[in-house]
């Protein structure tokens, strides 16, 4: 894998990393204001057409020259600031199905279609307004203090996270290849949780992050009258004990203490109280840190369903579509242990360790595609005090996680910390 050339002891932390955020960190009224009209306007997956526009006239508007619709609504900004490393840092865009339960006085109210024609409540129920603002607010900070680095900087915002598509989808539409962009040196990026409290910073070297792969699975029976069972294969059944049997596949197949996760999100089946369906739909999602533990959990699954509609004499195969498949986000650990010199020094008692999440993310999709190291960290989100007793009352578990209609990070100092953070990151790896 790619390495960046840079000395163990670089001279510019001798020129104080916390001067630099000091003296060019933005007014952050504006990205606080930013962040409540993000939240206020959620978009879904593959339909952030705002969101784009916002931050594309924001880059605009400091200077950067910005390439659109990449991949969708994809964008990069490019800063070329001499000659140097340079540095990609990302943001996701889109927002998810959810009905927001925040009681803030900027909640979402929004209702789009999805990809179906389903009009659904949407919520930046991840955190993603989060990582725009930031990156808006790290683009003007890095753009501002240009006498103090060399290289070339690129801002991406990214579609389509939640899809595990929306990375793929800008390589694949020629973000290295189209727009005259130097290969990135190093892919850098982060994402806000409530498992830590607002203004910390967690990192850690090799897994961040889950792979994950979506399963859908039809389970065939054959349908009939509700009083008559004995006439018909009930596919609910089958289907019943599919979701309880798939639960041993970890805890009885899988080495104690190795990760893996899997999840029936998903069961539909039937019309009507009385009548026995022809079939039955599942959709799982499967998430591991090592690519063999996740074809044996995949592997798994497929026998286990198998073995059970043959055991219930269903008519026919069940059917198998896997979509949203994105790799484990795996830190870069030599350019890691660089990146937390600095976090350290800056950041102080305000970072530490990241432990590992079976959450997943695309975003390593970045810099596997040109082979480079890229790292990826976790920004606290949650009320420092609601943490600090929630932690105190041994209640950590029972805060709103991402995807919860309840999740609501405090926007400050997250967006501080989140802007800084990535600053930071940027400035450690450009000369």
């Amino acid at each position: 894998m790619t390495r960046i050339k840079l000395p163990v002891t670089m001279t510019k932390r001798d020129n104080d990393y916390r001067d630099i955020l000091e003296r060019y960190r933005p007014n952050l009224a504006f990205y606080e204001s930013t962040y409540r009209d993000l939240h206020r306007h959620p978009e879904l997956s593959e339909q952030e057409r705002r969101t784009s526009s916002i931050a594309a006239h924001h880059l605009q508007k400091l200077g950067y020259t910005v390439h659109q619709h990449i991949g969708g609504y994809g964008l990069i900004g490019v800063l070329s600031n001499g000659s140097g490393p340079t540095v990609l840092l990302r943001a996701d865009m889109d927002g998810l199905p959810v009905l927001e339960n925040t009681g803030l006085d900027y909640a979402s109210k929004k209702m789009m279609k999805n990809g179906n024609g389903n009009e659904v409540p949407v919520m930046h129920a991840c955190g993603h307004d989060v990582h725009i603002s930031c990156l808006m607010g790290t683009a003007e900070l890095l753009y501002a203090a240009k006498s103090r680095w060399k290289g070339t900087l690129v801002c991406l915002f990214q579609p389509a996270e939640e899809f595990a598509a929306g990375a793929r989808a800008m390589v694949a539409d020629g973000l290295y290849t189209k727009y005259g962009i130097p290969k990135p040196d190093i892919v850098l990026g982060q994402h806000v949780f409530n498992l830590y409290k607002a203004g910390y910073v967690a990192l850690t070297a090799g897994p961040a992050l889950a792979a994950v792969n979506g399963v859908k699975i039809r389970i065939f029976g054959k349908g009939g009258h509700g009083s008559m069972p004995e006439l018909s294969i009930d596919p609910i059944v089958i289907a019943s004990h599919v979701i309880v049997r798939l639960q041993t596949i970890v805890s009885r197949e899988l080495k104690p203490g190795t990760l893996g996760v899997i999840t029936c999100g998903k069961f539909q089946a039937g019309t009507a109280s009385n009548i026995i369906p022809n079939y039955a739909d599942l959709e799982l999602t499967v998430r591991s840190y090592d690519p063999k533990v996740q074809k044996q959990l995949l592997d798994a699954i497929e026998r286990i369903v198998g073995a059970e509609c043959e055991a219930s004499g269903s008519p026919q195969p069940p059917k198998f579509d896997y979509f949203q498949h994105a790799p484990a986000t795996v830190n870069d650990t030599d350019q890691t242990k660089v990146l937390e010199k600095t976090f350290s020094e800056v950041f102080k008692d305000g970072t530490g360790p990241m432990e590992p999440v079976s959450g997943s993310e695309d975003f390593s999709e970045l810099a596997r595609a040109i082979n480079v190291p890229s790292i990826f960290w976790a920004l606290g989100g949650c009320d420092p005090a609601k943490w600090d007793q929630a932690k105190k009352e041994g209640k950590l578990n029972e805060l709103p996680i991402n995807h919860s209609a309840e999740f609501a990070p405090v926007i400050e100092p997250t967006l501080q910390t989140g802007i800084d953070a990535l600053a930071l990151a940027a400035l450690t790896f450009l000369d």
